[in-house]
């Protein structure tokens, strides 16, 4: 049984088109969906290098590594900073920022109000920061920001919820995924359809506690100087805050003129409209470009 499906995977590999002997860089390799897919076609494992913060899907990159491709526990960002500082190039480079269905799935990692478990969310399990103490232990106006910035609500929205967060941690500590989204689901009403009340505000929160916009956008600026002449980046996205940042690095890179190092390939993001198998990747977004 598979593990975790990879999300446009066909897709990337046609607007990115991988040769034999190209050096491959991913950094979200996860449980090594797509550098599977690629490397099967570069067949230069020795210059493969597959980065991912999560200990658990690093552990499942075993047969790559065996095969001689290079595996970083870091995040992203750190990673790519340290790849840049070691002058390291590759001629493919793959970004997919979603979190994976084991994450979504293993009630204990806390990412999921759909399985009951405590409030952790984080993607490096090493890390400090949990969704926890930023339930418990941040201020109002903290929690009212982040409901704003990387939940989407509105600014009346966001109090409401903020205060309610709030007011209900005063009596006792909220403690699990279930207590929350009861909460939040208090706060907006259970006369929901399609997308359950808590859905944006538990990604607010994961948003918070992985840094996950911020790691966006420092590393945007280190692709370039990771990318051979020639080579392509891919980066799949999964929520508008996501592929905001992607898009308009793309675009004010591409704009440069003579000072451009990059050139948009994909003039519109690649979509898979429809996946029965994967619901989750109904929301992808895949955006490419090339070092000039």
């Amino acid at each position: 049984m598979e593990l975790h499906r990879p999300v446009l995977v066909e897709q990337a590999l046609a607007a990115m088109q991988p040769k034999p002997g190209e050096r491959y860089l991913d950094l979200t390799a996860g449980y090594g969906g797509h550098a599977a897919k690629f490397l099967e076609l570069t067949k230069n494992y020795k210059a493969a290098v597959l980065v991912d913060r999560d200990k658990f899907a690093i552990s499942h990159l075993r047969t790559l590594v065996e095969k001689g491709a290079e595996v970083i526990n870091s995040d992203f960002y750190s990673a790519s900073l340290k790849l840049v500082e070691c002058e390291k190039t590759f001629d493919l480079i793959l970004l997919d920022l979603g979190v994976s269905s084991p994450q979504l799935d293993m009630a204990e990692r806390g990412f999921s109000f759909m399985n009951d478990g405590p409030l952790d969310m984080r993607m490096d399990q090493g890390q400090d920061l949990t969704a926890h103490h930023v339930v418990n232990k941040w201020r109002t106006g903290e929690l009212q920001q982040i409901f704003q910035e990387y939940g989407e609500y509105s600014s009346k929205e966001s109090q409401r919820l903020a205060r309610a967060i709030t007011i209900a941690r005063a009596k006792q500590p909220i403690t699990s995924t279930a207590q929350l989204a009861d909460l939040i689901s208090s706060v907006f009403g259970r006369g929901w359809s399609k997308k359950h009340p808590a859905t944006r505000a538990f990604q607010a929160i994961r948003i918070a506690v992985n840094d996950e916009l911020g790691q966006i956008a420092r590393t945007l600026p280190l692709l370039p100087k990771l990318l051979a002449t020639g080579g392509r980046v891919g980066i799949i996205s999964f929520h508008s805050l996501e592929d905001r940042l992607v898009k308009n690095y793309f675009k004010s890179e591409s704009e440069k003129g003579l000072e451009a190092q990059i050139r948009i390939l994909t003039r519109k993001p690649i979509v898979e409209l429809d996946n029965v198998i994967n619901p989750r990747a109904r929301s992808a977004k895949l955006r490419v470009a090339l070092k000039t």
